[in-house]
């Protein structure tokens, strides 16, 4: 059985995979990397014992920044993000991250965020004012483990401060009336847009159904973004937990500040595989605990690829000891919370039957 924190996942033939995805705006950089590379992983364990795991990894092309992205560029949203997808699906392609089951894109979705912000009024979870549908958050930032200043202050990093016409500064838009000059989509209260929250939500409930089994997504989504697509869920479906395990993978910070647009000192997944192999930025990006923040050492490169080296040829030689214990071993380091580093070493001091499971399994091959 897998372990993900401390949340034993058992499962019977089949899991459930929600992933959040990219807004397709800017090419891809090692924070992003990390979370689909660790997604990977864990949908390879499940299968590893035998299990149908059904991933679903979104498109979020409908969002403020796209629209400001595609605009700086004098380019239509839409082909400015179809750009941006294709280099993202070959950058993931190169470090060997499987294309997911179901690959749904917002803009397709809309229709379905009208229908949850209408049954999330029917069940008096929203409210409306003028062309917006309110969603009623005054319970989220507890249900997180924050106090209301923390919650403030973590959604205002994501450009959503307390909104002035909600009843509830925790409040947020499943659906909002469009500004002049935005893309708008009809709806039974106006013209509007989608929120963001509101966007996975939809897209997680049509593919997946009312429930998870896993949602993995980066640690700076914890709040508010997870926080209130997974109360939208469950207000909507009464199905509680929307999630039965999340995998909120660990920060990538260059010199100790978060490797971000906004920072300028991004670390592209395309610049790095151009100078060293791609399966060695993967083995940089797995080589760790998956929810601990981390610096990126562009030397841990090398490093990476030597060690690389050191599994292939264990891997072709025979088992120093009794291999199939040391493959049972592999395998119950990565069930135990994902450890690669413990199965790893194991790998590497046994070689044979071992470091072919774990390169195998972790796709390092």
């Amino acid at each position: 059985m897998l372990r993900i924190g401390d949340r034993p996942l058992p499962v019977v033939g089949r899991a459930r995979m929600y992933v959040c995805g990219i807004t397709p705006y800017d090419t891809t950089h090692l924070g992003h990397a990390a979370t689909f590379v660790w997604a990977d992983v864990a949908a390879r364990v499940l299968r590893h014992l035998g299990v149908d795991v059904e991933v679903c990894r979104n498109i979020t092309d409908v969002d403020d920044v796209l629209d400001a992205a595609a605009a700086r560029s004098g380019t239509r949203p839409d082909s400015f993000a179809a750009v941006q997808q294709f280099r993202f699906d070959r950058d993931m392609t190169a470090l060997g991250v499987r294309r997911p089951t179901h690959e749904p894109r917002a803009h397709n979705h809309v229709a379905q965020v009208v229908t949850l912000a209408a049954a999330l009024l029917e069940v008096g979870a929203a409210y409306r004012r003028g062309g917006t549908i309110w969603f009623r958050g005054a319970e989220v930032p507890a249900r997180a483990g924050l106090d209301a200043a923390t919650a403030a202050a973590l959604a205002a990093e994501f450009g959503h401060p307390g909104y002035p016409r909600a009843d509830d500064p925790a409040d947020v838009p499943v659906w909002r009336e469009a500004a002049p000059g935005e893309a708008a989509w009809p709806s039974p209260w106006g013209e509007g847009r989608p929120g963001w929250h509101a966007e996975c939500a939809a897209m997680a409930l049509t593919t997946l159904g009312p429930a998870l089994d896993l949602h993995v997504g980066g640690a700076d989504l914890r709040f508010p973004h997870h926080a209130y697509e997974s109360a939208m869920a469950e207000a909507v479906t009464g199905v509680r937990p929307f999630a039965r395990a999340w995998m909120h993978v660990g920060t990538v910070r260059v010199g100790g500040a978060k490797m971000a647009k906004s920072t300028g000192n991004l670390v592209l997944v395309s610049d790095v595989i151009g100078t060293h192999p791609a399966a060695a930025l993967r083995l940089v990006l797995l080589d760790r605990p998956w929810a601990r923040e981390w610096d990126h050492d562009p030397a841990a490169l090398d490093v990476a690829t030597t060690r690389l080296e050191r599994l292939y040829a264990a891997a072709a030689r025979g088992a120093i000891e009794d291999g199939t214990a040391a493959a049972a071993a592999v395998t119950a380091a990565l069930l135990d919370d994902l450890d690669v580093p413990t199965a790893l070493a194991i790998a590497e001091d046994s070689g044979g039957e071992a470091a072919r499971l774990a390169l195998t399994t972790l796709n390092l091959t």
